[in-house]
């Protein structure tokens, strides 16, 4: 191919990504998802829910491993709301601030190396937290899938009421050629779940930010979301009781990158590529190692409750709680 014929393709390719952004299919030339406004959308997280069966029961396990899990109920009991299944949607789930060791294990074969890089970067909280991970070769209490579709996690202490035979975290198609900013972006992230932190972007100051309609458009074009999904992903605020208990961070390891193209005022939602200082100080202060101060806190984050990818209640946890001792 000469160069003239180079560059005509070149031009083709262009004109064929400008084309495909313009018609609003979210993918460049490549077959990447993009910003309608140029540059690639990274993959991103849709945390799992508990079947709706068994948050009642999630929500005793949670308050078992960590009495402050319980939500502060006094401005919902003044307003009449005793509803069990209100309560559990109003349960957090973090483990407690005893030092605490969690199992991991493998759904799929995978090498040495690449175990081994997952572990390190899931344990990058430890820096602050005193929650750590640990292989085992048995059935972990974490276990990680790289065959299933996207990146997510159950929340928290949920993870115990996950059947054996199925994972608890998604890490589609991680390897050693995945860049060393992804397992940054994407493990770190997913790990933040797995101890129990939820999207900083469902701040309300952040939700605040986002026009609705603009949303629903961007999220459908480029993760195919419909409506329901996006209010809750992106669009319900997380209760003003949330645990976070620290202005909104849009910088956290926790927060979606959100383009300037569906906010109210023009500037995007930076979201987070690696844990950060406030993450660190908070991780801190739920699961503080020896010598740091224990922050007592209460109260939970209200989320949309939302069926998961299912299984048949026969093969339920049972005790659930004595997964964790």
């Amino acid at each position: 191919m000469d160069n003239n014929a180079a560059r005509f393709r070149e031009a083709l390719l262009k004109i064929a990504e400008i084309a495909r952004s313009a018609a609003g299919n979210g993918h460049d030339a490549h077959g990447h998802k993009t910003f309608k406004g140029g540059g690639r959308v990274a993959l991103t997280c849709s945390p799992r829910i508990l079947p709706k069966r068994l948050l009642i029961e999630a929500a005793k396990t949670a308050r078992t491993i960590n009495p402050v899990n319980a939500p502060a109920l006094a401005p919902f009991a003044a307003a009449g709301v005793q509803d069990p299944l209100r309560i559990a949607v109003l349960t957090s789930k973090y483990w407690g601030p005893s030092p605490r060791t969690l199992t991991v294990s493998f759904m799929e074969p995978a090498p040495d190396d690449l175990r081994a890089k997952i572990l390190q970067h899931m344990n990058a909280w430890t820096d602050t937290a005193c929650i750590s991970f640990v292989e085992t070769q048995g059935v972990g209490q974490v276990r990680i899938s790289r065959e299933g579709s996207g990146y997510w996690s159950y929340l928290g202490t949920d993870i115990l009421h996950i059947p054996a035979n199925l994972p608890t975290m998604n890490l589609q198609d991680f390897s050693m050629g995945t860049p060393d900013s992804e397992y940054n972006r994407v493990v770190r992230h997913e790990t933040g779940h797995t101890l129990g932190f939820p999207h900083e972007h469902m701040r309300k100051d952040l939700v605040a930010r986002i026009d609705r309609d603009k949303a629903y458009q961007y999220f459908s074009d480029t993760q195919g979301w419909d409506k329901d999904t996006v209010d809750q992903q992106v669009l319900t605020p997380l209760d003003e009781q949330s645990l976070m208990g620290t202005p909104a961070d849009q910088t956290s390891i926790m927060c979606y990158q959100l383009p300037a193209e569906i906010t109210v005022d023009g500037d995007p939602i930076l979201g987070g590529l690696d844990i950060n200082q406030t993450d660190y100080q908070f991780a801190g202060k739920i699961y503080p190692k020896a010598g740091q101060a224990v922050r007592k806190v209460s109260g939970g984050a209200e989320r949309a409750i939302r069926l998961s990818e299912d299984w048949d209640p026969s093969e339920d946890v049972r005790d659930a709680a004595q997964l964790a001792m």
